[in-house]
């Protein structure tokens, strides 16, 4: 308890970084930005010619200025008060596609 290993007040205490319950403006704007990038990347592969599944896939989805603000910043979630989450609560959120979700939600 005392030795070289003892606790120290941070980790007694818990999570150093705790994630907000909002999306900052900036943090909205990195969203936005990652969001046509990830359309010009799209719209490139689609202007090169070439064919697959997940180009088929990715072109179903709908563009980011098509996408109503909700849509953008939060994501279909059946366990929280109205169904919605905010986009940066779900793990690997830069990584994943979130731009669709159930009817009516």
């Amino acid at each position: 308890m005392f030795g070289a290993f003892r606790p120290t007040a941070t980790v007694s205490v818990g999570l150093l970084w705790k994630v907000p319950w909002r999306l900052s403006a900036t943090r909205k704007a990195n969203v936005r930005d990652r969001l046509k990038k990830v359309d010009a990347v799209i719209e490139a592969v689609r202007a090169s010619g070439v064919q697959c599944a997940a180009l088929t896939k990715a072109l179903a989805l709908p563009k980011e200025h098509e996408m109503d603000p909700r849509d953008k910043y939060t994501v279909f979630s059946p366990h929280h008060r109205g169904y919605r989450k905010g986009v940066h609560k779900v793990p690997k959120w830069t990584r994943i596609t979130q731009r669709t979700n159930p009817k009516g939600f």
